[in-house]
């Protein structure tokens, strides 16, 4: 089986500009391909799961990736997707953000030997002369066509700032640089870029009359058609100090019953006939593939030592097995206990299980807290320090929140 023909396989595809040229790229190891990075938090997240895991197959195969970081395209947005404009950021948070994108990227692509390249898009679009710009690049574009895009169309009702309408400009203009210092023929993103990657393939061959390529993917999507990687908390996050190995790992191990058979081939590097086998998986075997989807995927992100401590600590939580010493842990201190024993309510707070007072009495009135395996329903019930002592106690709400408390 060709590269193209496994990416189809594993139901990554969604619109290419020319398959058969496309084919001939990747699965010949001649294409030299970007995917952007906007660094709009401290961490890449699993929206970026599927992209990075991409390149990693391209490179593998002896394509040659170049991880785009937006430091300039942050300055303005991508309307892509979105209600309302970005909120703006100053040059010194998108740094730092990008200095982190660095280190998470490495996880996933080889940048020795010129391997792979990461570049900025400041470092060609903060010097840009907007006189020059407008003359050289502004004749090809069609305000009429770009109108009709669908980033565009979805903001035209509330409102598109003309920032924001440069964006799709500013994405073509990077397509069009990279193919001109290193050779880049194809890009590579999510099926939301379709238009602004057309922008850029258009922008190539009319400025320089040669072809360039663009290929998008599904968007990581649930059964229910919402974007995966987000819970009530937030984003999941691939930075360990934002998202914990073991919540990443109760992310995965999760998902729905629905979910996970796309999830495992279109995010893992198991072969494809292994996963084929698992079509027929009912039942108990479904949380089997969760636990295999869980495992792969904090292998990946986190290495295998805090993937197997991650399903170490699950297994100690939910099948009574196991220990409980990779179990997220909160410490509490002589200042938690200086005005005496916490009751319950205190406790969910304390262990970020409720967000409120209020929050945690419902939660011990409806009957979902249990303390050390015990479930408690009167909301006086109140703990000591010395009753965190030791190995601490292990306090749930509902079957999938839970937190171990000890005294420091």
């Amino acid at each position: 089986m060709t590269l193209y023909d496994e990416l189809v396989a594993r139901g990554l595809i969604a619109q290419v500009t020319d398959e058969k040229e496309i084919k001939e790229l990747i699965n010949s190891g001649k294409a030299v391909f970007y995917i952007g990075f906007d660094p709009t938090a401290d961490s890449l997240h699993v929206g970026h799961f599927m992209a990075l895991c991409l390149m990693k197959r391209l490179q593998m195969a002896g394509n040659k990736p170049i991880a785009l970081i937006g430091g300039g395209t942050a300055m303005i947005g991508d309307p892509s997707g979105r209600t309302d404009m970005r909120q703006m950021m100053t040059t010194e948070t998108i740094q730092h953000n990008v200095d982190c994108f660095k280190q998470q990227m490495s996880r996933f692509i080889d940048f020795s030997d010129d391997k792979a390249l990461l570049v900025n898009n400041a470092d060609w679009l903060m010097d840009l002369n907007y006189i020059e710009l407008l003359r050289d690049v502004g004749p090809h574009f069609s305000v009429n066509r770009m109108l009709t895009a669908e980033c565009y169309k979805q903001r035209m009702e509330k409102g598109l700032s003309f920032l924001e309408f440069n964006y799709m400009i500013m994405q073509s203009f990077d397509f069009y640089t990279l193919f001109q210092k290193y050779g880049c023929n194809m890009q590579f993103g999510g099926d939301d870029q379709w238009s602004n990657m057309l922008g850029g393939t258009e922008l190539i061959r009319r400025k320089l009359g040669k072809d360039a390529y663009a290929m998008t993917i599904n968007l990581l999507l649930n059964s229910e058609g919402k974007k995966m990687g987000k819970t009530q908390s937030g984003a999941v996050w691939l930075d360990p100090k934002k998202t914990s190995p073991f919540d990443f790992f109760q992310y995965w191990r999760n998902v729905a019953d629905s979910d996970v058979l796309k999830c495992i081939r279109m995010l893992t590097f198991l072969p494809l006939e292994e996963i084929d086998a698992m079509e027929s998986w009912e039942g108990a075997q479904l949380n089997e593939a969760k636990e295999i989807l869980a495992f792969e995927l904090t292998k990946l992100v986190h290495g295998e030592e805090e993937a197997s401590k991650a399903r170490e600590a699950s297994h100690a939580l939910f099948a009574g097995g196991g220990s409980s010493e990779n179990m997220p842990t909160i410490t509490l201190t002589a200042q938690d206990f200086a005005e005496g024993d916490l009751d319950i309510m205190s406790v969910l707070v304390k262990a970020n299980l409720a967000d409120t007072r209020s929050d945690a009495r419902r939660a011990v009135q409806q009957g979902g807290v249990t303390v050390a395996g015990e479930k408690v329903t009167d909301i006086k019930t109140s703990y000591s320090s010395g009753d965190f002592s030791g190995d601490g106690l292990i306090v749930k709400r509902g079957k999938k929140k839970f937190a171990k408390l000890i005294t420091g």
